[in-house]
């Protein structure tokens, strides 16, 4: 109660911290605590709600996996979704608690990636309108720290920002808790475009390798004088598709510079395809 207190304006952060010292002293803290504040967060009251709401982003900072294991299940986030579905509490609920418990919920499904419920119950309220788009996740943001974090995270290889972060997240004071939500979405940030950029070298040399295979095998049947009309123009598709891969795997390249096996792949790749062509324009152009 007097971590939500309506009554006063700020955040009572020593209250809020003993809070999540009650959850972590009990195994059944994690269970209790999501109940109390699922009452809470539905109150009618705005400012009791949005504390309730700190409290909450709070203990997932600072209560582990117990904790988070019971935000990933059905039973609490149907509380959360009550806030905001029309048939509940979403029809008196204000707009400035929506959209925080939007901004929780979504902030989850970033930072929890493995909780299939929460992606689900993210596309539901998607699928249903209730939720327009994305939300911008403003600075001032308490977001949780990943749990577990992906392999080979910038937090696992980068001492100085790991330290940092983890004084700054056992501080009491808000402006070092915004700190930390600072440096933990710069990091999001930065895995993320790693992660794109991954994804995009591995689906482009991927399609580099099935278009050379299957041009290869067409080119077989062209010198033998075996190939149908249709395929004539798919390996003539083939080999324009390819001619616009060159130019990516060029730019992926220079990505990869500071990684020689990546590049060395990427290389690779390139090379094969460099053949490819040269192989359509010996065979059919010449013709």
């Amino acid at each position: 109660d007097k971590a939500t207190d309506p009554s006063t304006p700020e955040e009572n952060w020593e209250c809020i911290q003993q809070f999540c010292d009650q959850v972590n002293a009990s195994t059944e803290g994690s269970s209790l605590a999501l109940r109390l504040l699922a009452h809470k967060i539905q109150s009618p009251q705005e400012r009791e709600a949005l504390h309730a709401l700190t409290v909450l982003e709070t203990c997932v900072n600072n209560c582990g996996d117990r904790f988070h294991s019971e935000i990933a299940k059905f039973r609490f986030l149907n509380e959360l979704i009550k806030v905001l579905s029309p048939k509940y509490y979403g029809i008196w609920s204000s707009e400035k608690v929506k959209l925080r418990v939007t901004e929780v919920i979504f902030s989850w499904t970033v930072w929890f990636p493995q909780e299939v419920k929460i992606r689900d119950a993210y596309q539901m309220l998607k699928k249903q309108g209730i939720v327009k788009e994305d939300p911008k996740l403003p600075e001032d943001k308490i977001l949780p720290p990943p749990s577990p974090r992906p392999q080979n995270s910038i937090f696992d290889t980068d001492d100085e920002k790991s330290k940092l972060l983890a004084r700054l997240l056992k501080s009491s004071h808000p402006e070092d808790l915004q700190r930390a939500n600072r440096l933990i979405q710069s990091v999001v940030r930065e895995e993320k475009e790693k992660s794109v950029q991954v994804t995009r070298r591995v689906n482009t040399i991927n399609e580099v390798s099935e278009n050379v295979k299957h041009m290869n095998e067409l080119l077989e049947n062209y010198r033998r004088q075996e190939l149908s009309p249709a395929d004539q123009e798919t390996l003539q598709t083939l080999f324009q598709r390819c001619e616009k891969l060159r130019p990516l795997l060029f730019r992926l390249a220079s990505e990869a510079v500071a990684d020689d096996e990546v590049l060395a792949e990427i290389l690779q790749a390139n090379d094969k395809l460099t053949q490819a062509l040269g192989q359509y324009r010996q065979v059919v152009a010449s013709q």
